[in-house]
């Protein structure tokens, strides 16, 4: 199943439960929700008060994209803010086994993420104790960058690796998706996509609609 999952990177927080309440009711299924703490990432974005409030205003499947050194050491708290799937960096943590069974005991869908610099193999230990991969096809920790293709290369392994499994695992992209390359994104063999410059930027619902009508024909 294809997934539409707008970042609220991109949204204008002045507006952002009334945005958040567009994209759920334009059709989007999930909300991905990117937390940048400086240190692993060079910016800083928001944390659990923010999701914590936000999750008030919706019942929207809740995409947390964690992007923090060490995340091991918050995952309860951003389990208790109201995520329904964790993901976080193989990068930032010595402990991906650990880390993982942290967010499945707690209930919680758990996902890894890669950067464009690590190679898709780093993900094969794990494949079968996740049900998501997220494959960053920019640099993480900026929103608005140019999509990576040589990236797609990885979502195409990754998706070979899994099906010589027999796994059943969501892809996800994240970075540079608009409407005129999300084909390319789902031909690599992605099901779950991100987008937030191309959502957010203006007419919400009209660019989720056209999203969603090239992500489900």
């Amino acid at each position: 199943m294809n997934i539409l999952s707008p970042s609220i990177l991109a949204a204008d927080f002045s507006r952002l439960g009334e945005q958040i309440r567009e994209v759920e009711h334009a059709g989007a299924q999930y909300l991905h929700i990117d937390v940048m703490d400086g240190v692993f990432v060079p910016d800083i974005s928001f944390g659990m008060p923010v999701i914590l409030s936000i999750r008030k205003c919706t019942d929207i499947f809740f995409d947390v994209h964690l992007m923090i050194d060490r995340p091991e050491r918050y995952i309860k708290e951003f389990a208790d803010c109201g995520a329904n799937l964790i993901n976080f960096h193989i990068e930032a943590t010595q402990d991906v086994v650990g880390t993982i069974q942290k967010i499945r005991f707690l209930g919680k869908k758990a996902g890894i993420t890669i950067s464009p610099e690590t190679p898709a193999k780093a993900v094969e230990p794990y494949l079968r104790l996740v049900d998501m991969v997220l494959v960053m096809t920019v640099k993480p920790g900026f929103g608005g960058q140019k999509l990576m293709p040589e990236c797609l290369e990885k979502v195409r392994e990754v998706r070979a690796m899994a099906a010589e499994r027999g796994l059943d695992i969501d892809i996800e992209v994240d970075g540079g998706i608009r409407i005129d390359n999300v084909e390319l994104a789902l031909e690599a063999g992605a099901n779950v996509i991100v987008a937030g410059s191309a959502i957010f930027r203006n007419r919400i619902s009209e660019n989720v609609s056209r999203f969603l009508e090239k992500m489900l024909k």
